[in-house]
Parts: C-alpha cells; structure tokens; sequence
C-alpha cells in the first residue's frame, strides 16, 4: 500500500518521520477511493540518483469553492450523550511512537514489500531504542529492523550498534521487533560493569532479561582476541544486576583448563553490594592448613561500608579484623582498622608451647575544610601491641616492623574570630615505644591561646619604637599525663599514677633599632603552674625494715607556684661581596653573616623548697646529719621550679655562602646563583654566675649542597676544656692543656639522594603515602615495599588509567628510580674515639618493560659488618591479570617470600593464587 499526496515543497527521502497511525472512520470511504485510484496509477517507485534534481510541482489554484460542513459540530453542554461508552474497542496503534531513519546514501522505498532500505551511516530511532549500522532495513509488515555492516571488497564496516537506554551492544547483526520489543542478535559484543561479554547469539526478551548461546566473558580489554575468558553454552543475563550460566569453564590463550564449575553467577551491579569475601585457602607448615581472609563485606550506605575478615589455623590460632570506610562529601572521610590475633606455636604439651594475643587498632579522620573555617577535627590513630607488626600472622610489611615508635593523635580546635583572636584546642595523644613497650598518653590535652595584642600601638600607621612594639599574649596548657606498659595498657593500674597540671603563661616582649642597623629585643615571660598532687619527703629510721630510709608521701589537693624570667638579644646582618669579573667562570661570592648577642636572667625559687634530714656516720663528732633540700613539686607533671639562680650571655652565628656562576646557556644574560655553604649555624653560652665551667660546648650545624638535590647534612659539638685521667671535664681549657682549641666530642653527617629518569624528562615524581606512612615509617621504599596480601593489588586496572595501546619496547632508555640515605655518628666524649654508628641504604626501582617492574632495598651496616635488611621484588603486568613476587632473603627481623597471581580487575579479584612463606617469629 502506497500513501501519495501532491506536496507543494520538494521531497526530503534522506530523513523521514513515520507517525503512529490513527483510525478515523470517517475518511474511510474516501481513503478507499483514492487507494483504487492510485494502484491502477502507479505500481511501484524508481530509486533516486543520489544529489538528483527534483522538479517543484506547480501550484495549481482552483476556481470553485466548495463550502464544508465541520464534521464534528457544536455540542451544547446542556445535552448529555445517552451513550456514555463505546462498545467497540478501537485498534490498538501499530507504532506507538515516532520512528526516525536516515542513510547518507539514499533511503529506498519498496511500496510493494513495504520496506525501506537505507545504505551508509544509517540509524534508526524508535523511542528509546537507536540502531546504527552500514545497512538497516525497515519491514512495516513484520514491524521489525534488521541491520547489519557493509561488506565492500572483503572488508565488514559499519557493524551495527544497538542501543537502548543506558545498554550498549554492537553485533554483526540484529532483527528487532517494534511490536514485542524483542531482539536476535548475532555475534554480540557489550560491556557491563568491567565485562565483556561475546555472545554468538544473544535474545532480548525485554528491558531486563536477555538470553546468550555460546558465550565468553572475560574482563580483557582485547575483546577480538582476550588473553583469558569464561566460556559457557547457555546464560541468562539480566543487565546491571547479574549473569547466571550453566557449565562454564575458564579458557587461558583458548586453551581450556580444568578449572570448571556446574554453573556461575557474576554480579553486575553498579552500586555496592554486600557479599561473601572468598577465603584463601593454603598450608603454613608450623601451623597446619589455613582459612584466610574470608568473610563479608557490607554495603552499609553511599557513605559507609564495613569488611569483616577472619582467618584460622588448624593448631587454633586464629585472627579477625574489621575495617570500614566511610566519607560524606565537603564534610570528612575516613577509615577505621581493628586487628586482633590470637597466636600458638607448637602443640600443646610440647616444650616450646607459646600463646600469645596481640592487636593493633588504626583510625584516620580528616575534615574537609569547606566544612567548617572556625573548627576543625582530625584524627590519626595507630596503637596495639608492641610486637603487632613482628609477629602477625596476616601481613607482609618489613618496613613496618622496623618502625621503633606507634603514635596517635586525635584532636578537636575551634577558632574564636575578634580582636583578639582566641584558638583553643583539646586533644588525645599516644606514644609507644615498641622496643621497652612504655606508653605515655595524654587524656585529654588542652590547649588555649590568645593573639597577639599590642596595647600601645597606634590605631594608624606604622609602630616605630620600642613603646608601640610593646605586646603580650597569653597561653593555657592542661594535660592529663599517663605513663604506662604495654602489660597494663587500658587496665585499671594505668590511671593510678596519671599526672594532672595546668600551666599559664604571659610573654610580654618588644623590638627596637639601636644606630640603625642592630635589631634589638626584649622578652619577659610570667609563669603560673597548677597540680593537683604534690609529694612530701621525709626519712623515717623504721623503713626498710627497720634499717631506714627516705619515705615518700603523695598528698591529694590543689597547690601552685610562679615563676618569671627576663631576656634580650641583639643582632644584625652584615653582607660581603667579592667581585672576580664577569669575564671569569666564578664572577661574584657572596657571604651574608647574621650574628646574635642575647642575655638570659632566670632567677631561683627557695620559696618552694623544703628540707629533711638524714643521719650519716662522720669522723667529725659535730656532724651526724645531713640536710637534704627538695621541692614538694618534684615528680609532678611540669616538674619543680628552679632554684639556682642563673644568669648568661649567648652567642650565635648565621653564614650562607652564595656564588654568581656563568650560565652554560650561552642565550642567558644574568649569572646563575648558586649556594655553596647553606646556614652553617655555630651556638654558645657563658654562664656569669657558674664557679667553674662558665662556657658551654659549641655546637655546629649546616648543610653543603653537593648536586641538585643531594645535600651533605652536618652537625656536631666542640668543647673547650680539657678531660681529666678519669674522663671526667675539669676547669682547664683544652688548649691549655697540651691540645687543641676544642674537642670534637661528637658529630653526626647524613646524605638524603632521591632521583629518578623523570628528573632528566623535566617531570616530578608523584606525592605519595602508603601503609608503612600511616604505621610511622617512611612513605618510600628505602626499607622495603609492603605488600597488601589482601588482594595483592600492583598495577592499576587499565579501565581506571590512560593506556598506550601502541607501547613496546623502550627504544633507549628505561624508567627508573633511586633512593640513597647514608649516615655516619662520631663519639668521642670521653676518649673513646669511634664511629658509633655507620650505614648506607638504597632502594630502586627499573621498568624493563612496559610491563616488567623489578626493585630492590638493601644496605650495609659498617659498625657491624653486615648486610641490612634486603627485598627484592619482581612485578609483572599481564594485561588482565598480574604477578608480584617480594622475597626478603637477609633480614635481621623477617625473611620470607610472598608469590601472587591474579585478574586485575575488581570485579573478579577473588580469582587469584598467592603463596607466602612466613617470617620466623623465634628467629
């Protein structure tokens, strides 16, 4: 059937619209007509040239005017219809919505087959639903699309592309179905939640269930030729929710292996989904077999999620860890980490039985600082046993293990704004040495501050002198001091000897010009300290048995004392410059010199000393006591006041040395400067009202930059007097006594060089912080990589970064890193003349090829004539799949290996093999 009608513009066959068709009773018997009409006319329709000129039919004015009735007329609303409904139901509508098609070659119409054929980038649009293919034709007696690419001279192009909503699918070829909205496709290819999925038949049955025959899926970028698939007969795939199969097995290089299971289920899901962790299953040797990490992740909310894990061994040691994520956007993020282990080594009955328990506990909080300006809450916690890290059972991290301190710190500060500025602050600290297991925690810690104020400044204007300088502040301290061991961490004996102080303090200082180029200051500091617990000493003959001694009394209540002090300094800069011609390599040096004069006056503080007597036994009859004098505020948490008075002069020294060099760059017009001694700072004192020794050590500190970015770092101390034969310092200055000026006593030089093959390419390296940086140690791998055996996540899945498809080779050269760290300390306070301490350590890294990464981290100890702890590790990027292996062979802690292989991709992450042997915890 053919639609014809005179149009009074010309034809657009390249886009057509085809509008759901309607019945209208009315015009049936004149549609009839023109039907009968038209065939004995016109049978069938040539096809167009393409760009062919069409001939605008003329205008045709008719001269008799025929009047029409409406059809519908007036209806009065006064009239109800008798008939209220139509016992005829009308015809459902054939399409029920536009459909839009093009072809840049031409748009065939065959009114006889009632199809429309479009050639070359053509498409199809029916609601939601668009099909893209070299040829698609439209057949209006099935209501179906059918649409496939263009073969020309052996070559497919244009292969179709289905597309319906958020559902994306390109096949060799596709029949699809207006009226059921279903679809057969051929030799399908889409994407779903970091699948591919290949099908060589796929039937949609509708928006949420689709049927595959002869499918692989696989995680591989390659779709045309995949590294590794899954293949199975039959599956039933329902997008963005899951794929259910039936014997499916797992093909490496199209080889079949025999890993295969009766049926699988994928997952498909956009958003989080709770869900069973797979464990890892292996043997341990001294432990038996084990289940490790298995357990379940729960998809709280968008804003938090929580990881339950478990592992267990089958001579009973077992371990659980809970770790949860959350972060609400412009607020805060943060993480929470608890660790708990319980360890047996041996069999119960055997000699070298132990059990042991240890945990480690890690939060992170930061806020956003959109959040709030004026307050701020932050929080880095990293607490547990003391030998977590040497003997877990369930991580890898050498660099862990040889941090000596864990440290936590969890605080809240609020910002008063005005004038003036008020800061308060209170906090939680925890420190924990993990060698003598002693703990010292702050609960709370608080914290007061007030700005700055100078009361006598002008209200506009520069302050000049030494009165509108004049300016004070105030600072508040209050603490809560525990001291404790690992033993009796959190037990009820940690909080009986807790130490609580409070202390106030008031600078008041000011600055001036004295002759113009001495920079002058003045500083006085009023201190007030509050306790809540003193000590009282006294000896009592019927200690100890009766044999005596000092006895120690702890009195409960507030007490306080004040204390003041009063200094002042002077300085200046003085610069030189020696000139050498800017026809000369070196043209200028320059030497800038700061040096500092300052007198300290601390007075002493009787008041708050006491005595007690003690007998001893005397040639001299008179004397069979002795008087001993304390402080009631020794032992407290701020200590006791001093009570000597003392009063020095101290004397300091700045130097930095540049140079102007001739630049290599013959373009250049100004000398390129150059630093050749950076802050070489020398430091004294002399005390007026010491009876002997008046003058303190010097001590030295500076820095000689060597290359960019390696510097020599220096420092020590030199004393002036001399030793005696016991080793002991006496009141003669060394010189005096047969040797030099002054004795080297002690001296330390450390070299820090961090460079890369980026350094020569003008880049930067990355920023970046990891699990050793959270435990305390250093963020680089200058003592070893960890290793997170939870997944064993290397390389970033390609989906989540930039990848050269067209990487081979490196042509010349190959990227690559080092790190070096050496330092040297000299000892020699009394006599002994030795290096106390001496090492060198490196870590680096080498990209052999795109996809090959080996490193390496080791030292030497020259104090003890070993090697130090070393790593290597061996990285390998299969495309879709990875390969690590860390193997620490000389340890003075740790040696073990650790192996793993599996899909990079999240989505099947549980794929994997690792093996690991375990350090030796009695080693």
């Amino acid at each position: 059937m053919l639609n014809f009608e005179l149009s009074k513009t010309k034809p657009k066959l390249q886009n057509n619209h085809i509008v759901a068709l309607q019945t209208r009773r009315q015009y049936l018997p004149v549609f009839l007509f023109m039907l009968l009409l038209c065939n004995t006319i016109l049978y069938s329709q040539d096809l167009p040239t393409k760009n062919e000129v069409t001939i605008p039919s003329e205008e045709i004015q008719d001269s008799i005017t025929v009047p029409i009735k409406p059809i519908i007329s007036e209806i009065n609303e006064a009239v109800t219809d008798t008939v209220k409904t139509d016992s005829i139901k009308p015809q459902k509508e054939t399409l029920t919505d536009v459909v839009d098609y093009y072809g840049e070659d031409y748009v065939y119409m065959n009114q006889k087959e009632r199809k429309v054929y479009m050639r070359n980038k053509a498409y199809v649009i029916y609601g939601d639903m668009r099909i893209d293919a070299g040829l698609i034709i439209l057949d209006y007696n099935k209501n179906e699309v059918y649409a496939k690419g263009i073969d020309s001279a052996g070559v497919y192009s244009q292969s179709p592309k289905f597309k319906q909503g958020a559902n994306e699918v390109k096949p060799d070829s596709i029949r699809f179905n207006f009226d059921t909205e279903k679809a057969l496709i051929y030799n399908s290819r889409t994407e779903q939640n970091g699948f591919n999925v290949i099908a060589e038949i796929t039937k949609r049955e509708n928006d949420s269930v689709v049927y595959l025959q002869n499918v692989k899926f696989t995680t591989s970028k390659n779709i045309d030729d995949p590294e590794y698939y899954f293949y199975t007969r039959r599956a039933k795939f329902v997008p963005k929710k899951k794929i259910v199969t039936g014997l499916t097995n797992m093909y490496i290089a199209d080889v079949p292996t025999p890993i295969g299971l009766p049926f699988a289920f994928f997952p498909l899901t956009e958003d989080r989904a709770s869900g069973v962790i797979i464990p890892t299953i292996g043997d341990n040797g001294s432990r038996g077999f084990f289940f490790q990490n298995g357990g379940y992740y729960f998809a709280v909310n968008d804003f938090l999620d929580l990881t339950v894990l478990g592992d267990y061994y089958t001579n009973g040691s077992y371990g659980l860890r809970a770790e949860s994520t959350y972060a609400v956007r412009y607020k805060y993020r943060g993480n929470v980490s608890l660790r708990y282990e319980n360890l047996i080594d041996s069999e119960r009955g055997f000699d070298d039985f132990a059990q042991s328990t240890v945990y480690n506990i890690r939060w992170s909080h930061s806020q956003d600082t959109k959040a709030s300006p004026n307050s701020r809450f932050s929080a880095s916690v990293n607490l547990g046993s003391s030998r977590y890290f040497q003997e877990s059972i369930n991580q890898t991290n050498n660099a862990s293990a040889l941090v000596n301190t864990l440290s936590s710190s969890v605080s809240y500060s609020k910002t008063f704004e005005g004038e003036p500025q008020v800061n308060t602050a209170i906090s939680a600290t925890h420190s924990q040495n993990t060698n003598t297991q002693q703990i010292t925690m702050s609960l709370p810690s608080v914290t007061t501050s007030v700005s700055r104020i100078f009361p006598f400044a002008p209200k506009a204007g520069v302050k000049k002198g030494i009165i509108d300088n004049i300016n004070l502040q105030y600072d508040f301290t209050g603490d809560n001091r525990i001291n404790t061991v690992d033993s009796l961490f959190f037990k009820k004996e940690m909080f009986d000897n807790a130490l609580v102080g409070m202390r106030h303090r008031i600078p008041v200082s000011t600055n001036f010009k004295v002759l113009k180029y001495l920079s002058a200051s003045a500083n006085t500091t009023y201190q007030e300290t509050w306790t809540l617990k003193t000590f009282d000493k006294s000896y009592d003959a019927t200690a100890n048995d009766g044999d005596g001694g000092v006895v120690t009394d702890t009195i409960s209540g507030f007490d306080s004392y004040r204390t003041y002090n009063f200094s002042t300094s002077l300085g200046t800069t003085v610069y030189g410059t020696f000139n050498f011609g800017k026809k000369r390599k070196v043209q200028a040096v320059r030497h800038v010199m700061r040096p500092n004069v300052s007198y300290n006056i601390n007075p002493g503080f009787n008041q708050y000393y006491d005595e007690y007597n003690i007998p001893v036994v005397s040639a001299d009859p008179d004397i069979n006591e002795e008087v001993v004098e304390y402080s009631r505020f020794e032992g407290t948490l701020y200590g006791a006041p001093g009570q000597t008075s003392t009063s020095s002069i101290g004397l300091s020294l700045s130097n930095t040395l540049e140079a102007k060099v001739r630049d290599k760059d013959t373009t250049a017009t100004e000398a390129k400067k150059v630093v050749l001694l950076n802050n070489l700072n020398f430091g004294t004192s002399y005390n007026l009202r010491g009876d002997s020794l008046n003058w303190s050590p010097v001590s030295f500190s500076g820095s000689i930059p060597i290359i960019p970015k390696l510097d020599l770092n220096f420092s020590g101390s030199l004393d002036p007097y001399a030793l005696d034969n016991n080793n002991q310092r006496i009141d003669q200055f060394n010189i005096d006594n047969g040797g030099s000026l002054f004795r080297l006593t002690g001296a330390n030089i450390s070299v820090n060089y961090n460079f890369s093959s980026k350094d020569f390419e003008g880049k930067k390296e990355d920023d970046f912080e990891n699990d050793t940086f959270r435990n305390g140690g250093r963020p680089d791998d200058l003592f070893g990589d960890a290793t997170n055996i939870n997944d064993g996540q290397i390389f970033a899945d390609d989906s989540d970064s930039e990848v050269d498809e067209n990487r081979d080779w490196y042509n010349y050269s190959l990227p690559w890193d080092l790190r070096v760290a050496y330092t040297m300390s000299y000892s020699n306070s009394i006599r002994q003349n030795e290096i106390s301490s001496q090492s060198l350590m490196f870590s680096s890294n080498v990209e052999l090829s795109p996809r090959w990464k080996v490193g390496m981290s080791s030292g030497y100890d020259f104090k003890n004539k070993g090697v130090t702890l070393t790593q290597f590790r061996f990285q390998r990027d299969l495309e879709s799949w990875q390969m690590s292996f860390n193997w620490t062979p000389i340890g003075s802690i740790n040696t073990s290996w650790y192996f793993f292989v599996g899909i990079k991709s999240s989505v099947l992450s549980d794929i994997k093999y690792d093996k690991r042997r375990e350090p030796d915890k009695n080693f």
